[in-house]
């Protein structure tokens, strides 16, 4: 992998999709070994697939989440509580993932 650039992060998906790729790919993996497979799958599908990654410098991430995360997923019951404690933990993981794919761990 090529030395991380926070300039060409910007323009990220011409630039690192491959690596943004692997890191969404790592944390999905990790959530559905952990967490209800239906939940994880549809936040994935459903929520996740409309995030966008930024960087914020000193080797951190941040994953903006549409709005209403909550209300987009349908097909799975699921409390709102424990809807926001898997999508916080998913999201925690792909911030994790994007240092580790990103060489800052």
């Amino acid at each position: 992998m090529a030395d991380f650039d926070p300039e060409k992060f910007e323009d990220k998906y011409a630039n690192y999709f491959p690596e943004l790729q692997q890191a969404y790919k790592n944390a999905f993996n990790r959530m559905n070994d952990q967490y209800d497979s239906e939940l994880v799958h549809a936040i994935d599908q459903q929520v996740l697939n409309e995030s966008e990654p930024f960087y914020e410098g000193d080797g951190e991430f941040r994953v903006e989440l549409p709005d209403d995360p909550y209300g987009r997923v349908s097909g799975v019951l699921v409390e709102e509580d424990r809807f926001e404690t898997v999508l916080e933990t998913h999201v925690e993981e792909i911030e994790s993932e994007l240092q580790r794919v990103f060489g800052f761990q």
